[in-house]
């Protein structure tokens, strides 16, 4: 995927999130800070990260100014529908930041928290994978608690082979 239009790259952005957000939605309240082992993301910390690194690297980063991330802890919103506020808070201030890119801002290099020297609409590229690599992190949490989860494009897997022809084999 090129990114050549902001607006395109945001209308496909906001598509990304909602499929997020509705797996966020499966969350038992309950199970907001519950993770498998300790030491690792609870499921509000990849939320709180996910809401902090897009707003404090990637958006930044689009404005050329260097990383402001500082991690992903409780401290930052604690609670289920305060964690989903935050999210959705940090979210619409990044919209905005990208919303006021030009075709040329796309083009120029910004610096990446490693020093590495990228094509702008590359790096928001990488901010789409980096999100979807935690939503399937959160599906994977969600399985392991027994669950369900929403489908991602409308069908389960199983619902697609219900629906499928039964191809030789």
């Amino acid at each position: 995927m090129i990114i050549s239009s902001i607006d395109e790259f945001l209308a496909y952005y906001e598509k990304i999130r909602g499929r997020t957000h509705r797996v966020i939605r499966a969350i038992p309240p309950q199970q907001i800070e519950w993770t498998y082992k300790e030491g690792k993301f609870t499921m509000g910390d990849i939320i709180r990260h996910l809401a902090t690194i897009e707003r404090h690297m990637y958006a930044e980063s689009a404005q050329f100014q260097p990383s402001r991330y500082s991690g992903c802890g409780v401290d930052l919103a604690d609670g289920y529908d305060n964690i989903l506020n935050f999210f959705d808070r940090l979210h619409e201030e990044s919209m905005t930041i990208f919303s006021k890119l030009t075709p040329e801002d796309l083009q120029k290099k910004c610096t990446t928290p490693g020093g590495t020297s990228i094509t702008l609409w590359k790096w928001l590229r990488a901010m789409v994978e980096h999100e979807i690599h935690h939503r399937g992190q959160l599906y994977m949490y969600l399985g392991m608690l027994g669950v369900e989860t929403p489908p991602l494009y409308g069908l389960t897997a199983e619902q697609v082979e219900e629906r499928s022809v039964k191809a030789d084999q």
